[in-house]
């Protein structure tokens, strides 16, 4: 199987910055002007879109299925996820590659051989939610500008890790961007009155990965051993 680690944040959220920094396909330039709302407006209508905030936080686990198109090449992918713990399987061509977080540590392992993840990334991994996108926070952004993508009108809060489209008249998140790359939210799924992302495409360093959620599973881990 080719060396191809999918993103966590990829896989559960499509929209986190971590994600949007692997793409390479940045929206196009368009008038910008000020919006009325706040970044704090803009965040508490993505929760309530989603579900309301109070939904979210009451999800204690989540096991999500996947199935990406990488260059031509199909992988599945099941991620279960507890708080900052997560377990992300990926299987493709008879090969099967995990990822494993504990909450304090973690590794990827491929053919029987692990390896840790880099120290310098287990900070960020701390800060990991059950609901990814509890992660939005308003602290983070100082304004929020209005743009056009597609003739529709988007909400955008900008910071130091990306630029965030919500859609103006939906709340949901459509597009994040870092850089040159893109993280595109095409549809979502309701699963128990909550929003999840069910197709996505990231684009970026010339390859588009098309991501497609087949099934999500609300609390029902409970045990730290399943993060080991």
């Amino acid at each position: 199987m080719k060396k191809i680690i999918i993103p966590l944040f990829c896989a559960v959220l499509f929209a986190v910055p971590a994600a949007a920094q692997q793409a390479s396909s940045a929206p196009a330039k368009t008038e910008v002007m000020k919006s009325k709302l706040t970044p704090k407006e803009v965040i508490d209508n993505y929760f309530k879109a989603l579900g309301g905030k109070s939904k979210l936080e009451a999800v204690k686990s989540t096991v999500i299925d996947n199935t990406l198109n990488v260059q031509g090449m199909d992988i599945t992918m099941s991620t279960t996820k507890m708080g900052n713990k997560f377990k992300s399987v990926q299987t493709a061509m008879g090969q099967t590659v995990s990822q494993v977080f504990d909450g304090e540590k973690g590794y990827i392992e491929r053919a029987g051989q692990k390896t840790d993840f880099p120290a310098d990334n287990i900070a960020e991994l701390k800060k990991g939610t059950t609901v990814e996108a509890l992660a939005f926070n308003p602290a983070n952004f100082q304004t929020v500008t209005v743009e056009k993508l597609d003739a529709k009108d988007y909400n955008v809060l900008s910071s130091d890790k990306g630029k965030f489209y919500f859609d103006a008249t939906t709340g949901l998140l459509y597009q994040s961007s870092v850089g040159e790359g893109s993280v595109t939210v095409k549809n979502y799924m309701t699963v128990d009155g909550i929003k999840f992302p069910s197709e996505v495409d990231i684009d970026g360093k010339g390859q588009k990965v098309t991501i497609k959620t087949t099934k999500v599973v609300l609390n029902t881990i409970t045990s730290d051993a399943d993060f080991k």
